[in-house]
Order: C-alpha cells, then sequence, then structure tokens
C-alpha cells in the first residue's frame, strides 16, 4: 500500500477589523490555470516535507517560501490533521501574527506544469498567486473543503482561550 501524501503548514490568525471577536486568518489562493475559475481555491499555505524534515519544520518552511517572508513570532497552537478528498493529509498549526500584505516580501515558491494537460506545453505560476487576510467566517467558504476543519478547531480554541 502506497502511504498517504502529505504537508505541514501555518495558519496565521490575527483580530479583526471589527475587534477581538472576529478574528481573521491569512489564506492563499492557489495559482494557475486549473485553479483560476474554481470556487474553493484558497488554501492555508503549506507544502510537503524534505525527506526526513520535522512537519513543524515544513510548516514555517513552507509558510516563507509561499509568502515571500518567514511568519511572525507569535503564541501557537497544534490544530492537527485533516484528510483531503485527493487523499493527502494535511497537518496544521495557527500562530497569532499578523503580516503586512502590502510590504515588500521576497520572492515566492513556482511550479510548472503542463498546461493545457498533455499538450507538451509548460507553464511557471506562484504556488500562491494571492494573499488576503479573510474574516473567519467568510474564509470557510472559500477553503478547500477538509480545510474548514481546521479552521473550526481554531474558532473553538479562541473562544476556550
Amino acid at each position: 500500500m502506497t502511504p498517504a501524501r502529505t504537508s505541514a503548514g501555518l495558519l496565521l490568525h490575527r483580530p479583526g477589523a471589527a475587534g477581538p471577536g472576529a478574528p481573521e486568518v491569512l489564506l492563499g489562493h492557489m495559482g494557475g490555470p486549473f485553479w483560476a475559475r474554481k470556487p474553493h481555491a484558497w488554501t492555508v499555505p503549506k507544502g510537503e516535507p524534505l525527506p526526513g524534515e520535522d512537519p513543524h519544520a515544513t510548516a514555517l518552511r513552507e509558510f516563507a517560501e509561499e509568502v515571500g517572508a518567514p511568519a511572525p513570532d507569535g503564541a501557537e497552537i497544534d490544530l492537527g490533521e485533516v484528510l483531503q478528498r485527493a487523499g493527502k493529509v494535511v497537518r496544521v498549526w495557527a500562530r497569532a501574527g499578523d503580516l503586512d500584505l502590502d510590504a515588500p516580501r521576497g520572492p515566492v515558491s513556482e511550479v510548472t506544469v503542463d498546461w493545457p494537460p498533455r499538450s507538451g506545453r509548460t507553464v511557471t505560476f506562484p504556488e500562491l498567486d494571492e494573499l488576503r487576510w479573510v474574516p473567519l467566517p467568510e474564509a470557510r467558504d472559500l477553503v478547500v473543503g477538509a480545510q474548514a476543519e481546521f479552521l473550526d478547531r481554531l474558532v473553538a480554541h479562541l473562544a476556550t482561550g
């Protein structure tokens, strides 16, 4: 049996403009032509571990690579794992912190794929083509299906914290 593919990510959250009772999360829109018109194409910045890499280290590395800046310091909680529809196991940590999306950032990771599929032509694009601070209730309607569970777990943690 083939082992499940895994990813690890970091979900940044901050108090929203409406106050501490209305937190926002930092989400990225998946880049490239496949995701261009899909309504649930937003995700936690995440990626696959390098051989032997600790999942938490993967989450921090992938955040920096996909966002173009290291994750800010902040209190952190382990939100656990979910199984996405395609069979990938995703583990996420949430961290309280802010990131100015208008500030200059470094280069971001890119991916190259055949497009259109089986055409022999390739296209390169950022893994995340847009970053946005999203109020938690709205975020639930944007993220890839299984990742809504991470938002629910964050809400539950914030309500008890």
